[in-house]
């Protein structure tokens, strides 16, 4: 059985930044699943470059993920299900060992799941928010770092909605209620936001 990332047993010094991956990790069977799978494919290359900006520093990737409605289910068989038709939008995005996986049965990654203690332990008060939904889970899970006094940036090119203007409407409200740093991905690097908050 592969090993995961483990977390030290205390809270580590404030400082670091995480990147959320937030329900990339789907089959997209459900309505409207095929046109959320094509807007999602089209974020994919900026979270992978997130991605490498934030492992070369030495900070956690973690992946917040909907349980679809299996109240049984731990990451392998959420991941497997997700591969099972050659998705390549999951594929692509596979977690690594090193990666945290928490599993949220509502929109939040804040709400009943032990992502609110896992944040401390790693040393986190910097939030890179990307995935799914801009205008449910994204804008939720935003509402409630907000609330907890995380810095956070939602790059508008690494998020995707439904439609176009529930996306924009929610990063607007991200930016405008929340602080959210909200520039893409080709216009600020990690390095950049992380020193703009110094």
């Amino acid at each position: 059985m592969e090993k995961t990332a483990t977390a030290p047993s205390r809270d580590s010094g404030s400082g670091n930044t995480a990147l959320l991956i937030i329900d990339m990790i789907s089959a997209f069977d459900f309505g409207g699943g095929d046109e959320l799978r094509e807007r999602a494919g089209a974020i994919i290359d900026p979270i992978l470059r997130l991605r490498q900006d934030v492992e070369a520093q030495g900070w956690p990737v973690i992946y917040v993920n909907d349980n679809f409605g299996e109240w049984h289910s731990e990451r392998s068989r959420l991941i497997d299900h997700a591969l099972e038709n050659g998705n390549g939008v999951s594929e692509r995005l596979r977690p690594t060992k090193d990666d945290y996986f928490i599993i949220k049965p509502q929109f939040s990654g804040f709400y009943a799941t032990n992502l609110p203690v896992l944040l401390p332990k790693l040393g986190v008060r910097r939030l890179i928010l990307t995935g799914l939904a801009t205008d449910i889970c994204v804008l939720f899970t935003a509402g409630d770092a907000h609330m907890r006094d995380y810095d956070l940036w939602v790059p508008c090119d690494a998020v995707a909605a439904g439609t176009n203007e529930r996306g924009k409407w929610a990063l607007e409200i991200m930016a405008n209620s929340m602080g959210a740093q909200i520039e893409p991905t080709s216009r600020l690097t990690v390095e950049e936001w992380v020193t703009s908050l110094d």
